[in-house]
């Protein structure tokens, strides 16, 4: 059926209380949804590599590598669930999978966005531990040691997430929305608690322990007139996620920005959206990131992706054939 422009489009006709559509040129349906399924195919991609290089290989078998390895699980999921569907949000202007499914959406988003900065301050400490203390480190740090934290920051993200959107969760008739929509309305109190718990807090913690972590490093290469292959290897980890923090922050920075000046109208807005996408987009800077400064990760994919993995005892491969 063909509309006429001036006609009011819905996102569920034979609904009363259905949203507006928004209708879009053609060639913008096409670009966007080329955008979203290419952005989901990409971060879904590079996760995965990171993932099966972490849980294949024997080397690899670390306890920052667990942590790097959460952190991948909560990109992955980022690209296989919240973009995809929220790109189909974006691009329809409607919700077209139930209210229960939405309530389920939302929180698996607030879920793997705690995770994902919970993976980030346990990460930090790793790496403070690792440069100030590192021949106590295996005795410190241990694999066993960050599979529990990593268990109770899953726990701890869960629940925070049950607590935050409760009233979308298990009263969702109180969300003021249209029968179509799927997003979840806070009190400017809600979202300041927010704003402290998922940006200030843990962004004040983990800045501090790498302006340590910088400060000890520039202090040993004073006193210390040669650097060993074990101290080097620390010192690139720790910039190395270090600048994973940093990309983070940056994405986040702008999405909080915005929503602190317009409030609950900016679901509405140009820079709400655009803010948004550039915090999904982050879940495949990751796996650059590890391309760019990582050999393991270089050397890895190449044999994930040559198939060479399954050739017998290939979980044994050397992947630091040298000090890097």
């Amino acid at each position: 059926m063909i509309y006429d422009s001036r006609d009011i489009l819905y996102c569920f006709p034979n609904n009363n209380f259905s949203c507006i559509r928004e209708v879009k040129p053609e060639v913008e349906y096409i670009v966007l949804y080329i955008f979203v399924f290419s952005l989901s195919v990409f971060t879904v991609f590079l996760n995965l590599l990171v993932i099966i290089s972490i849980s294949h290989f024997k080397q690899l078998h670390t306890p920052t590598n667990l942590l790097i390895l959460s952190l991948a699980v909560a990109d992955l999921i980022v690209g296989l669930i919240v973009i995809p569907l929220m790109g189909i949000r974006f691009i329809e202007s409607c919700w077209y999978f139930g209210e229960a499914f939405c309530s389920v959406f939302l929180f698996f988003v607030f879920m793997v966005v705690s995770a994902s900065l919970g993976n980030l301050v346990f990460i930090s400490v790793d790496r403070y531990i690792a440069v100030t203390d590192p021949l106590r480190y295996t005795v410190r740090v241990t694999n066993n040691k960050v599979i529990f934290c990593l268990i109770m920051n899953w726990l701890c993200s869960t629940t925070y997430s049950v607590i935050i959107l409760s009233n979308s969760l298990f009263y969702p008739e109180t969300q003021d929305r249209c029968y179509g929509d799927c997003t979840v309305s806070f009190k400017f109190e809600h979202v300041v608690t927010d704003l402290i718990v998922t940006l200030v807090a843990p962004c004040s913690v983990i800045m501090s322990i790498y302006v340590k972590i910088f400060c000890v490093a520039k202090y040993q290469a004073k006193v210390v007139n040669y650097v060993t292959g074990v101290s080097r290897s620390q010192r690139k980890a720790a910039k190395t996620l270090g600048i994973v923090v940093v990309v983070y922050f940056m994405c986040w920075l702008p999405y909080y920005i915005v929503i602190l000046i317009e409030g609950n109208e900016s679901t509405e807005s140009v820079e709400f959206n655009i803010t948004c996408w550039i915090v999904y987009m982050n879940s495949c800077m990751n796996p650059l990131i590890y391309a760019l400064f990582y050999r393991w990760f270089r050397k890895s994919a190449k044999h994930i992706l040559t198939l060479k993995i399954f050739k017998p005892s290939s979980e044994y491969l050397n992947l630091f054939p040298e000090d890097l």
